[in-house]
């Protein structure tokens, strides 16, 4: 029995986020059939992918999770680092000039990204918005 209590209260701190990003509110959020949870704070992003996929190495997931970052900061990402599961992303916003914008164009190909207004409702009054996104 303790066994898996144990377990249970691993799997349900798998989102909560790195110490940096733990006491800030996450926004979930699917890009392509990958869901995120997105913190920000400062002029960093972290992107935790809750859902199970197979995601060998950073490459598939990378692109989906800055767009998920971006969606969620509203900042174009300048870089993306980290592995499958959890990301951080530099936000290319100038946050003291109280502005948007980007501050160098270091960005991986430029993505449209349509909310069709799903919403995934998960219960107890959670959900998340769900996005596809293409490149052009």
């Amino acid at each position: 029995m303790i066994r898996y209590l144990f377990l249970l209260s691993v799997l349900a701190a798998c989102s909560v986020g790195t110490p940096y990003f733990l006491d800030i509110p996450a926004t979930r959020i699917a890009v392509n059939g990958s869901v995120f949870d997105v913190r920000v704070r400062g002029d960093l992003a972290e992107a935790v992918r809750i859902n199970t996929q197979y995601a060998p190495r950073l490459g598939p997931i990378k692109d989906r999770a800055g767009l998920a970052m971006a969606q969620v900061s509203g900042c174009p990402i300048l870089d993306v680092l980290g592995d499958a599961a959890v990301t951080v992303g530099v936000l290319g916003c100038d946050h003291e000039a109280g502005e948007r914008l980007l501050l160098t164009a270091i960005s991986t190909p430029n993505y449209e990204c349509v909310d069709y207004g799903v919403y995934e409702d998960i219960g107890k009054e959670y959900g998340f918005q769900v996005f596809e996104c293409t490149p052009y």
